[in-house]
């Protein structure tokens, strides 16, 4: 009999999800906006080009989860990968889905017009810069290695 043992099922590591920070920026960002607007930054109509940004968000976060689902392998954060994507968005940015999450709020402070919301694009940041990718990118390590530490090597972070 090999000597080998079955790895411990992985629990997940991160406790609020990414969507969850997503969706509690753009509440704040909302009430911001309607109850401490402060100056008015993008008047209407102007703020309507805010829709370029948040489609294009949508848009580059829906490839990069389609790429998972080609992969079979999982999109929650926190639970252990079972392929490295390299490929599509993932050539640019080894964090494409937070790309697109930032590039989503920036389209909701343009629509939003005022300059309070606009604080909570970098909260968001380095909400996922400290909570959330360091421990994706520690699990990546563990579970990729040499191939990880090379794809780190090549690509950034964000963009």
């Amino acid at each position: 009999m090999p000597d080998t043992v079955a790895p411990a099922p992985v629990k997940p590591r991160i406790r609020i999800v990414p969507p969850v920070y997503l969706l509690a920026a753009i509440i704040g960002m909302v009430l911001f906006h309607n109850f401490a607007p402060g100056m008015m930054l993008i008047p209407r109509p102007w703020n309507w080009l805010g829709i370029i940004p948040v489609a294009s968000g949508l848009l580059l976060g829906g490839f990069a989860a389609r790429l998972f689902a080609r992969h079979k392998t999982t999109i929650k954060p926190g639970h252990v990968s079972s392929s490295l994507l390299t490929s599509g968005p993932f050539r640019r940015s080894r964090n494409p889905i937070y790309v697109a999450m930032t590039i989503l709020l920036i389209g909701v402070a343009i629509l939003c017009g005022s300059v309070t919301p606009w604080l909570l694009v970098p909260a968001f940041f380095l909400v996922i810069a400290v909570n959330v990718i360091p421990v994706e990118e520690a699990m990546m390590s563990e579970t990729f290695g040499d191939d990880y530490e090379r794809y780190c090597a090549q690509v950034r972070r964000w963009i």
